[in-house]
């Protein structure tokens, strides 16, 4: 539910697209609060990148309705263009010029006066940590360093709402913690960040909330504790100092099992909710038995992604 706080950053309502007989969405609908994070899961071929390429005013929707930043998709492409920063699968980096010349470019094409373009062609270097390698030419840059200059590039006008569409792909893990480090600190100035990914562990690091498309239909939606809670298989490890008090334990929670790992520790099936939590530690209470340690495991967003989607034979989905 979005608030006076946090308005909605982007608004979609039945929005549809086909090419021919090929439905790509069907019918989809979201509500991006503004400054915070919302990530499309999906499958390839899923309608992510349509979905990016409609709300970014590259392609025209088949159907429905959709507005970013306050401005309506249809009627004011324009005023949605001024508010936007795109950031694609590709780079958009000339690699005959220099980061800093990437750079000011940009500010040409964004109508920056020369001054001002200059100070925030150095802010942004500075940000992305690329003062040292600004009068290099991009061709020299490794691949982490394109996609922040790429990033850079996309940030010169400023804009309050980012499309990021699987920005880390082929990226080291080093370089793509340093692009989360990045989009983190963008959210925190109060931009919007629209991030498609594969990599289902980027979605469970940034996204404040998540979205699951299938075949072009929008097939769960929440946090990514909220959709790990969605499946069977959740459950809480209680790890006892000795076997008498695991015994104890046992007794009082008759639906619990041992741990095969661990002598001293029982399973308890459970979905990790605070109310379920409060439950079972009050029948703990209840019956005086001490525990050492309790940790909660939910199914994670690989689960949820393969129970939801399915795990069809003509796509792969990059799970790292």
């Amino acid at each position: 539910m979005t608030t006076h706080e946090h308005p909605s950053a982007i608004t979609v309502s039945g929005l549809r697209k086909s090419y021919g007989d090929h439905v790509v969405l069907a019918g989809l609908d979201l509500d991006v609060p503004s400054g915070t994070v919302y990530s499309l899961l999906g499958a390839n071929g899923a309608g992510k990148t349509t979905t990016v390429k409609i709300l970014t005013t590259l392609i025209a929707a088949g159907g429905g309705a959709a507005s970013v930043a306050g401005h309506d998709l249809a009627t004011e492409p324009d005023a949605v263009r001024a508010a936007i920063g795109v950031t694609g699968q590709f780079s958009a980096v000339d690699n005959l010029l220099t980061g800093r010349e990437n750079l000011l470019l940009m500010a040409d094409l964004n109508h920056l006066p020369r001054a001002g373009g200059q100070r925030r062609v150095t802010e942004l270097l500075d940000l992305f940590d690329l003062t040292d390698a600004a009068g290099k030419p991009a061709a020299t840059y490794s691949g982490g360093m394109r996609r922040r200059l790429d990033l850079a590039m996309t940030l010169v006008g400023d804009p309050r709402v980012i499309f990021l569409d699987e920005p880390t792909t082929g990226l080291d893990p080093r370089s793509r913690r340093a692009m989360w480090r990045i989009v983190r600190e963008l959210v925190a100035g109060g931009v919007t960040i629209f991030l498609t990914t594969q990599y289902l562990d980027e979605a469970d690091e940034l996204a404040d909330r998540i979205g699951v498309l299938d075949h072009g239909r929008l097939v769960a939606e929440g946090t990514a504790d909220e959709l790990k809670r969605r499946l069977p298989g959740g459950h809480v490890r209680l790890r006892f100092t000795d076997p008498d008090a695991l015994d104890d334990a046992h007794r009082v929670l008759p639906q619990s099992t041992r741990d095969e790992d661990d002598a001293l520790c029982l399973r308890v099936p459970g979905d990790g909710s605070p109310r379920s939590l409060k439950s079972l530690i009050d029948r703990l209470d209840e019956w005086s038995v001490d525990v050492e340690e309790l940790t909660v495991h939910t199914p994670d967003l690989d689960d949820v992604f393969l129970a939801l989607t399915g795990n069809p034979t003509d796509e792969k989905v990059t799970v790292r």
